[in-house]
């Protein structure tokens, strides 16, 4: 019997690697173990369920899981709120007929949003990271988007294969990974985008790092937080962002800088400012 789900089996070994003994609170046992983190039959007895029916589910097994059952495992595997949704998401599909989505609009109204936005960077991104619209900072901050071609528009593309990109983010492989993440959040939920698979065909192959990080398998929820910066021209910068998602739309999401008042990186916000003066453009 083949193996039907390969995203959940990966996802749940790479999680079940990770917790050990200890961590669940098992008694130590004599001797030398022979895998990393935790066996198959220890989850089944953590999540309360028959070591064949977590045997055949790990395999990728359609099993018509319930959600109670996954939300054990979820504990027992220890994963966090944005990894117990992905584990539903990628053990219960979606029955609907794969369709091909139509391409995204950025409403009027979010890009007369980001025309006011004249003192941070802020952009929409869509669908596997792509960048949909921008103002003229995120434009100066990162690079102008709308001179690339429709497909390159993205920003894992630009993380992983421009080398501005290494250059302007000073913890870049954290950020990296956080795209790797969101991609495979996305990819829970999406598992039969053609433009997806697409991406990260393109980007294993041209890319170690991301080859790598791909296989572990880690899904991160954009909310808030705070990025380091060594803009080319004006330096250094220290920015907060948020994530905030339209109402109508739980593929796009509007990122917004923040800049603490005062600071230097206020300061240094206002040159890059005054390098650009673009319009906004969809």
């Amino acid at each position: 019997m083949s193996e039907d789900n390969p995203e959940l089996r990966d996802f749940l070994r790479a999680r079940r690697a990770r917790v050990t003994p200890a961590d669940a609170g098992l008694p130590p046992e004599p001797g030398v173990r022979r895998v990393p983190g935790l066996r198959r039959e220890e989850v089944a007895r953590l999540a309360g369920v028959s070591v064949d029916y977590y045997v055949r589910l790990e395999r990728g097994r359609n099993l018509n899981v319930s959600e109670s059952v996954l939300d054990a495992i979820a504990r027992a595997l220890q994963l966090d709120e944005t990894e117990r949704r992905h584990l539903v998401a990628l053990a219960k599909p979606s029955r609907r007929r794969p369709r091909t989505p139509a391409p995204q609009r950025v409403r009027p109204g979010l890009l007369r949003i980001l025309e006011t936005l004249t003192d941070v960077p802020a952009m929409v991104t869509g669908r596997r990271l792509d960048v949909l619209a921008a103002n003229r900072l995120a434009k100066a901050l990162y690079r102008d988007f709308d001179a690339l071609p429709p497909r390159e528009r993205n920003m894992a593309r630009f993380v992983f294969l421009d080398p501005l990109a290494r250059e302007l983010y000073a913890d870049w492989e954290s950020s990296a990974r956080s795209v790797v993440a969101t991609l495979h959040l996305y990819a829970g939920r999406n598992p039969h985008d053609p433009a997806l698979a697409e991406l990260i065909g393109e980007l294993s192959v041209r890319d170690q790092d991301f080859r790598v990080w791909w296989a572990d398998h880690d899904v991160y929820q954009r909310t808030h937080g705070t990025k380091h910066y060594r803009h080319p021209v004006v330096g250094d910068l220290i920015l907060g962002y948020e994530a905030l998602t339209p109402t109508g739309d739980q593929d796009q999401v509007l990122g917004v800088h923040t800049v603490e008042p005062g600071s230097p990186s206020e300061a240094t916000l206002r040159l890059l400012a005054s390098w650009t003066a673009e319009p906004v453009t969809p």
